[in-house]
């Protein structure tokens, strides 16, 4: 019997077998190769050229975690163009999480089974260095085993430069040893500077991301990978960041894996901007799996495509849908429509109609033992 991949193989269409060739012997393809699949219109021919590394990767499992999002604060001295979560204190929308506050957020969550809290919140002026460390040994007390993953790349640059006081390497020291087990990846947007300059006037270049990170995996730690598409963007400068996520993965083998989200336009100053279709949000997944042949895995963020089309990006090269979440508020802030949580059951549902099998994962995407799934 000629096994199915091969006789989608074989489908398709001649300016792509030489792509689908080479990555099945296992050879890099090009920025060049990139460009070109983003701009093809055979959306399924993608998907077959991306599930061969996705399969060879993680074989047919797809992953969730069971993960609660803490905002501490959304008080934030930039104003980002595409942003409708940050606010300056005497905003009406402005809020500041008590650490106690917290505490009792992430106890309910233990309760319900989560191994992850997220937190991630805006650039806060006047919080001090020792609020974050209370902070972070407040949750790692409630639990050993709860893994705490915590502030964008720009959040430490901050904490670092007007909080701690201190070199990135140190206040990133400071802060795992209080219990911070990974960085969040967000904050990439694009790394291009003059879509930065027209998004995100003021918050930290390509460089300056990718310092935190690579300092963070120096220390032995992982952390994941964003990028925001869907706005003023080029298809060039999506493939330019994709290279320099990929450059530095073959540097330092950090990052865990890639996220990439469509942005949401309509509660932002940029509400004019027409949201990114679900084609290109498969297409965009399944590029990222063809190109970022160093990352073992592609997440599919459900808050932004929804789980239905998150469970239908299984054959587009993703393995992973992300997590329980509980309560989101940047994406819902801007505008999105999807839920701001998912049940474990929901997520084992989609992946095995997708025809995936479902397991829970930990920080480090590595899997749990199936008695934890069930």
């Amino acid at each position: 019997m000629v096994h199915s991949s091969l006789i989608a193989a074989r489908l398709l269409p001649p300016d792509l077998r030489s792509v689908y060739d080479r990555v099945v012997a296992g050879e890099r393809v090009g920025e060049d190769d990139a460009l070109h699949l983003f701009g093809h219109r055979d959306l399924n021919a993608l998907g077959v050229i991306a599930n061969v590394l996705r399969e060879r990767h993680n074989g047919n499992y797809a992953t969730y975690i069971r993960n609660l999002y803490v905002n501490y604060s959304n008080v934030c001295i930039l104003s980002c163009q595409f942003c409708a979560f940050g606010a300056k204190k005497r905003d009406p929308h402005a809020f500041e999480l008590a650490i106690g506050e917290m505490a009792e957020k992430v106890k309910t969550g233990l309760e319900q089974g989560i191994t992850e809290v997220h937190m991630v919140g805006g650039l806060h002026p006047t919080l001090p260095a020792s609020w974050y460390l209370e902070l972070l040994t407040t949750l790692r007390a409630l639990d050993p085993d709860l893994f705490i993953k915590a502030f964008t790349a720009i959040e430490i640059r901050h904490l670092a430069e007007r909080i701690f006081k201190k070199s990135i390497s140190e206040t990133l020291g400071e802060l795992k040893a209080a219990g911070l087990g990974a960085i969040t990846g967000g904050g990439a947007e694009i790394f291009d500077s003059g879509v930065r300059d027209r998004i995100c006037r003021g918050k930290e270049n390509a460089r300056e991301w990718l310092e935190v990170h690579e300092t963070w995996h120096g220390m032995g730690m992982r952390s994941t990978a964003t990028m925001l598409y869907g706005h003023v963007e080029t298809l060039e400068q999506r493939v330019d960041h994709l290279r320099l996520l990929r450059e530095a993965q073959d540097r330092t083998r950090g990052f865990t894996a890639f996220i990439p989200f469509a942005f949401v336009p309509e509660t932002t100053d940029m509400a004019h901007i027409v949201p990114a279709t679900a084609a290109d949000e498969l297409r965009t997944l399944a590029v990222s799996r063809i190109y970022l042949d160093n990352f073992e895995h592609i997440t599919a963020y459900w808050i932004s495509y929804g789980l239905p089309l998150a469970a239908l990006a299984l054959n587009y090269g993703v393995d992973d849908l992300h997590g329980t979440i509980m309560e989101e508020k940047i994406f819902h802030m801007a505008g999105a429509k999807t839920p701001v949580g998912q049940s474990q059951e929901a997520f084992v549902s989609a992946i095995r109609e997708a025809g995936r099998e479902p397991v829970a994962r930990d920080t480090w995407y590595r899997k749990l033992a199936p008695e934890a799934v069930a």
